[in-house]
């Protein structure tokens, strides 16, 4: 039984020797261990900037061209993060939802944004007027001129400051009502800002008008001052701020600033025309129309008590008059005029502090040389 199923014997396998042209192959390649291994060094990586180089040198043909993508980590960031943004035409319109408002994308230059404080795109009107509202504010100040004018054509009349006063109390308590009116009911607000919009700055959409400021500082002067202070406190108001403002916005960048929204070129020009205005009010109204029977000025000023004495100088001796007083005047109006321009009391609006702190310096300046 044994005999008839032998296992058969592991069969010797002897592997066959390299002939002689196989050992001159050189695809042959003997193992080698690891120390070894790591000896040989890598493949020069690919340079991007090469290729960055190659395509801009290359036609329209080549740049069609199938390019073996980098392997390199940060670019194949860069891919995945483009693959993952929206498409430009996915993407949200630039231009917002027009509201009626004005927008600044609208402006075709940085110049035609106004240089104010006020904001863009509260009124509506402002839309069609932007060079008048947000540049020079021409209908604005256009109403602070012809406030003055309207002042001196009231004094060639004759009209005493008492009988203005009164109107203009009148006139000042029903529009502060509507003014709180419009804060208080939105609806309200929008009817006066369409009304009256031209008229207003923006920053006033949010807060009061400037129109009662202006009511609150003519009331005030007309009222507590004597007659030529009071009209000259207007009339500085109405000329000098419109003055200030319009060189202020064309010339105030190349002079250096006194504080915010205040340059030199502003003062300058507050002094220049509250000096003219002076020397017209003084040297063609008054002779013309006459003086009123409480003017501080009647055409001559005098060195006070104070300073006559230890000076030894007469009463007739230190006075003068004709040009020479009309000239001191004239230049102290136009210090006191830019000098309330350019000061800033608790943030109030320059339409009640010009014309009080006006009134004031006329008001010191004759009590002492008068």
């Amino acid at each position: 039984m044994s005999q008839q199923y032998q296992v058969p014997s592991t069969p010797r396998v002897i592997s066959p020797t390299p002939t002689p042209t196989e050992n001159k192959n050189e695809s042959y390649f003997a193992p080698i261990t690891r120390s070894v291994a790591k000896q040989h060094t890598s493949p020069s990586p690919i340079s991007e900037a090469s290729e960055a180089s190659e395509a801009s040198d290359s036609d329209s043909s080549l740049e069609k061209r199938a390019r073996a993508r980098s392997r390199s980590p940060a670019t194949y960031a860069k891919r995945q993060q483009k693959a993952t943004l929206p498409s430009p035409s996915n993407l949200p319109s630039a231009s917002p939802t027009p509201n009626g408002h004005l927008s600044p994308l609208s402006a075709a230059s940085w110049r035609e944004i106004s240089r104010s404080r006020s904001p863009l795109g509260l009124i509506p009107i402002h839309r069609h007027f932007r060079s008048f509202i947000h540049r020079h504010e021409i209908p604005r100040k256009a109403l602070h001129v012809s406030i003055g004018f309207v002042t001196l054509y009231l004094y060639s009349r004759g009209t005493q400051p008492s009988q203005i006063h009164p109107y203009l109390l009148s006139a000042l308590v029903p529009i502060a009502s509507v003014d709180y009116l419009r804060h208080t009911f939105p609806g309200l607000n929008g009817v006066y800002i369409k009304t009256l919009g031209a008229l207003m700055r923006e920053s006033e959409v949010e807060g009061y008008n400037g129109v009662i400021w202006y009511l609150l500082g003519a009331w005030t002067v007309l009222r507590w001052f004597p007659s030529d202070v009071g009209v000259m406190a207007i009339l500085l108001l109405s000329f000098c701020d419109t003055a200030a403002s319009t060189f202020g916005r064309l010339w105030g960048r190349y002079t250096p600033r006194l504080r915010k929204g205040k340059s030199v070129a502003g003062s300058a020009a507050a002094l220049v025309v509250g000096a003219a205005t002076a020397a017209v009010f003084y040297g063609w109204a008054v002779p013309r129309f006459g003086y009123h029977v409480d003017f501080l000025f009647r055409g001559e000023l005098g060195l006070p008590e104070v300073v006559r004495g230890p000076l030894g100088i007469g009463e007739e001796e230190g006075k003068v008059g004709g040009w020479v007083a009309l000239g001191w005047v004239s230049l102290w109006s136009g210090l006191v005029a830019s000098a309330s321009e350019v000061v800033n009391i608790f943030n109030w609006d320059d339409n009640l502090t010009i014309p009080v702190l006006s009134g004031f310096g006329l008001w010191g300046f004759y009590n002492a040389f008068c």
